[in-house]
């Protein structure tokens, strides 16, 4: 006869445990472990184009540095598109301007007249016919002035602390020039012509080093060109440059027209 406590065991017992492992088992595959999801922050992200980093530092900047490089004190508006036609306004502390290869073709009065602190002017190759008298009177600053390859045929009054005036592959004349525009300059050191229509030498400042008038129509020099005439003891210590070359102008015959200089002028003798 079976043992009473083995079939209760085997009748009660074990299908209850079973059932209740199963049930067990059950519940913990309907509760998985609960899984963390990080939501990032979007209003500290760096990256947004609405963060206050990305806005614009000056929202009252001039156009000009739209079209232009702006930098402290600097403004380059080289071969700029759409054209430029005119002079761009600049920002009150300019002191550099870099406006070359464009279609600029007229400097007017107004232009420069609230940018007192320029230095430098650099307007190569423009298209520039025309500027009026005083476009350079109020910068008293200005040092440097580069109107090469544009297309003028007279000069304006210059500035009287100017350095370094550039004129080169233009049109220039005698004429447009007056006789005293240069030799007001007492500080300019060098004076570049060439390439004009120029017949005559200008007046010179005793402060020049360099002077080039190569490629022009002048076919004479005077003994008071670059030298005194009657002070044969007189000698142009600055002077260290002439170009002279391309002239109809044959320098053997004018010998007592240099004797001041250090050196020879660069052209041709016979």
């Amino acid at each position: 006869m079976i043992d009473l406590r083995t079939l209760f065991f085997t009748i009660i017992l074990v299908p209850w445990m079973l059932s209740s492992a199963a049930r067990n088992g059950y519940m913990e595959a309907r509760k998985p472990k609960k899984e963390v999801v990080t939501i990032p922050d979007y209003d500290t992200t760096g990256d947004s184009d609405t963060s206050p980093a990305a806005a614009p530092k000056d929202e009252g900047e001039l156009p000009t540095c739209l079209l232009c490089v702006c930098l402290t004190g600097s403004v380059y508006c080289e071969e700029v598109s759409p054209e430029m036609t005119a002079v761009p306004s600049l920002p009150k502390e300019t002191a550099y301007l870099y406006a070359r290869y464009n279609k600029i073709t007229k400097i007017t009065n107004k232009d420069f007249a609230d940018i007192a602190t320029l230095r430098r002017i650099d307007l190569t190759g423009n298209l520039i016919s025309e500027i009026e008298d005083g476009a350079f009177s109020k910068l008293a600053l200005l040092e440097e002035l580069n109107l090469s390859e544009n297309k003028l045929a007279k000069l304006p009054m210059l500035p009287a602390k100017l350095i370094s005036f550039n004129a080169n592959y233009n049109q220039l004349k005698t004429k447009g020039i007056k006789s005293t525009a240069f030799k007001k300059l007492t500080k300019m050191a060098y004076l570049y012509l060439g390439n004009n229509e120029l017949e005559a030498i200008p007046q010179l400042p005793e402060s020049l080093h360099i002077v080039h008038l190569y490629n022009n129509k002048i076919t004479t020099l005077s003994d008071e060109t670059f030298c005194q005439g009657n002070n044969t003891q007189y000698i142009r210590a600055n002077m260290e440059e002439v170009r002279l070359d391309g002239n109809p102008l044959m320098l053997a015959k004018h010998p007592n027209s240099f004797v001041c200089l250090r050196a020879l002028p660069i052209g041709p003798y016979h």
